[in-house]
């Protein structure tokens, strides 16, 4: 075949060049050995829903794994309790326990540059007590007083009374991190939404796009440790046997959560030896809230037939695969205060049975729901929908209680409009568990009592509860280490012999990770996110 003169030189010069790519590819991969060249390392993990806003201040559809990568507080929540510094270097606490005065890090920068100091801290502060109502769950900032910037690198707080959790409350993921000053609106009002997610974090935010994907790079500016890896993408994925597939087809280098992936999925994942799992301790307590403001549930005699009326050892044992825990009290005993002996309401048809005639609700001949002054026994459960373990436990609810003459709906919802009706204590039954650390023992009573959550709301046909507010009250504000265990001792028994939380099993989260993904560890903060250390082997 005749070629040109010019094709020859084209097709020379094609040559030279494909040659001397291969010895660029094969030089970049020696320096990559030796490492001159930076190796790019991106980990995919998936969540179920989008990351929401990143707004520091404000709470769903913003998602506490992504909020924790760009904000830090000013303490730090570590193993076994332990409060450690963070943007705080120090702090002092006055005798009478009013006063707070913290000693802040110097050379902290917000990724945009910009210098992280008292008066930022102060300007968070007042937008979230712009807005306390919503924040009324978190007990220091119902009894803060006053904020002050004594100069650049001191911050103080003054509350009104003493409340012995402030540090510890300190440490949660929100609304007690901090954004810079760019990322503030104009009227310093972040309850209607920020600029953009500007914090001092190890991580920022570089890519998003709604219900799809998020992704982070490291924060070129951040003081501390630095991330091992390049970039961390966040792929929303609702469904857990999608999620399941992605993993399998190498789309996701980790699967992390609580309720993320069925109990049954982890242990087929972790039984092929393909991959690497983790399992974490206990973290709160899967438990179902009875809310006493409706007429059926305000009856004792009901929440004990619910206890007795189904076998919570078999439902955990099926469910989680064994994974979790039966458990009986409303609070693990390895939380503060909450080591309590309490007498377990055992799986007992013919005494849940005796409850509910007890209570009035008879069976009519024929028929399969109980009635009382002609009105069925129904009833409704929430629960999260993207959650794998909450939907098989209600429909096993719903088959025993079932057996027992109750009639109970399950309805699944998207976690806003979940907590909502929860807000509004608009429901019967809900999925919900406690918060864990660094949040409890405080904060579960704290809502025990304080109307905005909607828990203390469903508490409010306890006949005792103008006395349980009081004790709750009296148990923060005492300097008495004694008489705080004995008020704790007498809230959770209390609470534990009104039936109106049903504990279920000690809630886990799982991991499930390729194998080239390195130094993964649970958080100890419930909300915290695991990524700081996590790398990705070279290939």
């Amino acid at each position: 075949m005749f070629v040109s003169k010019g094709k020859s030189l084209l097709i020379m010069a094609l040559i030279i060049a494909t040659a001397l790519a291969g010895c660029s590819k094969d030089n970049a991969a020696q320096g990559t050995a030796a490492g001159s060249v930076q190796t790019d390392k991106t980990i995919t993990v998936s969540w179920p829903r989008d990351i929401g806003t990143m707004n520091p201040h404000v709470y769903n559809p913003s998602q506490l794994i992504a909020q924790s990568m760009i904000y830090e507080p000013l303490v730090s929540y570590k193993e076994g309790g332990k409060l450690e510094p963070h943007l705080a270097e120090s702090w002092d606490i006055s005798k009478d326990g009013k006063e707070y005065t913290f000693k802040l890090r110097k050379n902290v920068k917000f990724s945009d540059g910009t210098d992280f100091n008292a008066a930022v801290v102060k300007k968070n502060f007042d937008a979230i007590m712009k807005n306390i109502k919503n924040h009324s769950w978190l007990g220091f900032l119902n009894v803060l007083d006053k904020t002050e910037a004594v100069d650049e690198h001191t911050f103080k707080m003054t509350l009104k009374q003493p409340y012995y959790p402030t540090v510890q409350e300190l440490s949660v993921v929100r609304p007690v991190r901090f954004l810079g000053e760019a990322g503030f609106p104009d009227d310093g009002d972040t309850s209607k939404g920020v600029k953009k997610p500007v914090g001092t974090g190890p991580w920022m935010l570089s890519e998003y796009k709604k219900d799809e994907y998020a992704e982070f790079i490291p924060n070129p500016n951040y003081w501390g440790d630095k991330p091992k890896i390049n970039k961390l993408v966040i792929k929303v994925i609702p469904d857990g046997e999608t999620r399941v597939l992605a993993f399998e087809k190498k789309e996701l280098d980790l699967i992390y959560g609580e309720g993320v992936i069925s109990m049954d999925a982890f242990k087929q994942l972790k039984a092929s030896g393909k991959y690497d799992t983790s399992l974490s301790e206990p973290i709160a307590t899967r438990e179902v809230l009875m809310n006493t403001s409706k007429d059926i549930l305000s009856d004792l005699r009901v929440r004990l037939a619910l206890h007795h009326g189904f076998n919570k050892q078999a439902m955990v044992d099926g469910i989680t695969s064994g994974l979790e825990e039966k458990a009986d009290n409303i609070l693990s005993k390895n939380l503060p205060y909450t080591n309590i002996d309490v007498k377990p309401l055992e799986y007992n048809v013919d005494k849940a049975k005796a409850y509910l005639e007890e209570a009035g609700w008879k069976l009519p001949a024929g028929k399969t729901v109980r009635e009382k002054d002609g009105k069925p026994l129904e009833l409704e459960l929430l629960y999260e929908k993207s959650d794998q373990v909450q939907k098989p436990m209600a429909e096993t609810l719903q088959a025993e209680w079932g057996a027992i003459g109750v009639k109970l709906n399950i309805k699944s919802l998207e976690i806003t409009e979940q907590v909502k009706r929860l807000r509004a204590a608009d429901f019967d039954l809900y999925f919900w568990s406690n918060y864990g650390a660094p949040y409890d023992p405080h904060s579960f009573i704290n809502i025990a009592a304080t109307n905005s959550h909607g828990i203390s709301e469903s508490l409010a046909n306890l006949p005792m509860k103008k006395e349980l507010d009081q004790q709750i009250n009296e148990a923060f504000l005492t300097t008495d280490e004694s008489k705080r265990q004995q008020l704790y001792s007498s809230i959770l028994k209390t609470l534990q012999e009104q039936a109106t939380f049903l504990p279920i099993s000690y809630l886990k989260k799982t991991a499930v990770y390729q194998k080239d993904v390195k130094g993964f560890v649970f958080p100890a903060n419930r909300d915290d996110n695991p990524f700081l250390g996590i790398d990705k082997a070279n290939k």
